[in-house]
């Protein structure tokens, strides 16, 4: 245990501190400061090292959140380093990307706030990469088996990892002219510094694992090809097809989904020339989602000098505590602060979107709109409350629909199951053999911890089909739910 009455003494969450608004609207560096090692160690020793810490349940990846927790409250963060890379491949990235749904599951949540523990694991994936602590871990021995992994996301780079370090000979091809998938264009800068993306990448091919950037599968290379090169496959390509509105207006110029606007704005960023870039400089926004997505765009509008920022959504504004409907150690539905909402913006929630108008030479103007009412369960909008609100630019931030299919289908005969993923078995494997999906591809949109946890798995069904055994980590079931989410 860490502090065995730390939980005690220190009763209350603290936070980093984020960089002052107008200060960091002027660039695109994170909005957190430097963290705090008295702050980290404190809030490390309210732990409560419990007999059974659903944290770890909470977490797809099994961390051992506990563990750690107590070697950063004494002080030995290298040990805690190695504690975290036991089970997470890229704590970098989930340190400030993902929603944290071990806290939700924190046993202390139960009477007080939950310890802070994806501020802690942030703060030793930082440690890491200050220290210089990422070592690349080649393989001892090279089995002379080939893998070849499609898709650059975190799910892919997971197994490719894995597969790597176990003496397989990997190659991971991405579409994009770099590697990195929506970690590279999809995640603003202001979220995670490219810089981190690229020590990872730096220690992977020092490791072994073959980057081929700018090559479409399915196109440049046919997947059956691809099939009848390598001793195993692995789908990665995440679940990149946006959830469209069709309604009236839905063609005029100006209206975007929200990966088209974040891509081309993390180019520009990055130093490419984006010829006809879309850009909020100057304009009316108006951002249709409320989620991760619609906050990413928030951000980078703020960042590009919009006259104003206006987010609808659909449903009701989350309540600010836990329902109860959603128990401990449930993942509940709460009210989000985010970085981006903190620059400013309106946000206004139960509108329905009925109808993009447009001026004399076909560009959006404004979106007529209507309050949310509830029919049959249906939600529907309500007659007699339409109003418009000014727009130069609307973002599509509904969600995604789930894999690209045309090419799959073509030239593997690969079924999709009802929700339009790719069909696997309880090992990972399609119906075709030798050829395994992981991440979003096959569970659909989901959390970047559950797109590690699926390539560390996908890549121990890889080695087991390659090699008759393996002694890789199994973390996750494809059917697999953590108590919190």
């Amino acid at each position: 245990m860490a502090d065995p009455r730390g939980f005690l003494k220190t009763r209350q969450r603290e936070l980093p501190p984020r960089r002052p608004v107008p200060i960091r609207l002027m660039d695109w560096k994170e909005v957190y400061e430097q963290h705090d090692p008295t702050v980290i160690r404190r809030q490390a020793g309210r732990c409560m090292d419990c007999g059974i810490p659903f944290c770890h349940q909470g977490c797809p990846l099994g961390n051992l959140i506990p563990e750690w927790n107590d070697l950063m409250w004494r002080g030995e963060n290298r040990a805690a380093v190695d504690r975290l890379h036991a089970t997470n491949n890229f704590p970098e990235f989930t340190g400030k990307l993902c929603p944290a749904p071990c806290e939700a599951s924190c046993v202390l949540g139960i009477n007080q706030p939950p310890v802070t523990i994806k501020q802690v694991e942030a703060a030793i994936a930082e440690d890491a990469l200050t220290n210089g602590w990422l070592e690349p871990h080649p393989p001892q021995r090279l089995t002379g088996k080939t893998v070849a992994v499609v898709g650059s996301g975190p799910a892919g780079l997971a197994a490719a990892q894995q597969l790597t370090r176990a003496g397989h000979t990997v190659a991971v091809y991405e579409r994009d002219d770099r590697i990195g998938g929506l970690l590279r264009y999809g995640i603003p800068e202001f979220k995670m510094e490219k810089r981190i993306l690229e020590t990872r990448l730096n220690q992977m091919q020092a490791e072994g694992t073959r980057f081929r950037a700018g090559v479409e599968i399915g196109r440049d290379i046919s997947w059956a090809d691809l099939r009848a090169r390598y001793d195993a496959v692995i789908v990665a390509t995440g679940a990149p097809v946006p959830r469209d509105l069709p309604i009236p207006g839905r063609d005029f110029e100006g209206v975007h989904f929200a990966m088209e606007y974040l891509v081309q704005a993390n180019r520009a960023v990055a130093g490419d020339q984006v010829p006809g870039q879309i850009s909020a400089e100057g304009k009316h926004v108006v951002i249709l989602g409320g989620g991760d997505t619609g906050a990413d765009c928030l951000g980078t509008a703020h960042r590009q000098g919009a006259a104003s920022v206006t987010t609808l959504a659909i449903g009701k504004q989350p309540p600010s505590e836990r329902q109860a409907n959603q128990p401990w150690p449930m993942y509940p539905t709460l009210f989000e602060m985010q970085s981006a909402h903190e620059e400013g913006g309106e946000r206004m929630y139960l509108a329905s979107t009925v109808e993009f108008l447009a001026d004399d030479e076909g560009n959006v103007r404004a979106l007529r709109v209507a309050e949310t009412e509830y029919l049959d369960g249906r939600r529907v909008p309500k007659a007699g409350t339409e109003r418009e609100i000014p727009a130069d630019l609307v973002l599509l931030a509904l969600g995604f629909t789930g894999p690209e299919q045309h090419d799959l289908r073509e030239q593997l005969a690969m079924p999709f199951d009802a929700r339009g993923n790719v069909e696997r078995g309880g090992d990972y494997q399609t119906s075709t053999p030798g050829v395994f999906v992981a991440g979003d591809a096959g569970r659909g949109q989901s959390l970047i911890v559950w797109a590690i946890a699926e390539g560390r798995a996908a890549a121990a069904a890889v080695d087991a089909y390659l090699e008759g055994e393996t002694d890789l980590p199994f973390p996750v079931r494809p059917t697999d739910r953590a108590l919190a989410v």
